[in-house]
């Protein structure tokens, strides 16, 4: 067999990412970012110990257009991560292995995850 004959390996152009492989990688990121979102977090907690001047500049850095947008990611990231971990404990029972059941837990999970974020940011605001 020649260089020629052999098969391509497929490339992002054609392989389709089945959606169950973008929820997981999808659970990894969110992970990381609320770790990066705890320290922000510890900052905020950490200004409000140093006294006014500190938590004043907190609260301008995280009231920013800039700095709730970082907080309403880290909140979806928060409510997907916690979505997903309850899908995953329904896994760990034994429920939901199928591919259809899966997806569709997926979904359910994703519009979770929003609808709690825009809730809490409703209550919030």
């Amino acid at each position: 067999m020649t260089k020629r004959d052999r098969p391509l390996s497929p490339h992002l152009q054609i392989y389709k990412m089945p959606f169950t492989a973008v929820l997981s990688i999808s659970h990894r990121i969110t992970g990381v970012v609320m770790a990066v979102g705890t320290l922000v977090l510890a900052y905020w907690l950490a200004a409000a110990a140093y006294g006014p001047d500190a938590y004043a500049t907190a609260q301008a850095v995280l009231g920013s257009v800039p700095g709730r947008l970082l907080l309403f990611g880290w909140s979806v990231a928060l409510f997907y991560h916690l979505c997903n971990g309850i899908r995953h404990m329904f896994w760990d029972a034994g429920m939901g292995f199928e591919i259809r059941d899966a997806v569709k837990s997926g979904y359910i999970t994703v519009g979770a995850a929003l609808a709690l974020t825009i809730l809490a940011w409703a209550i919030g605001v």
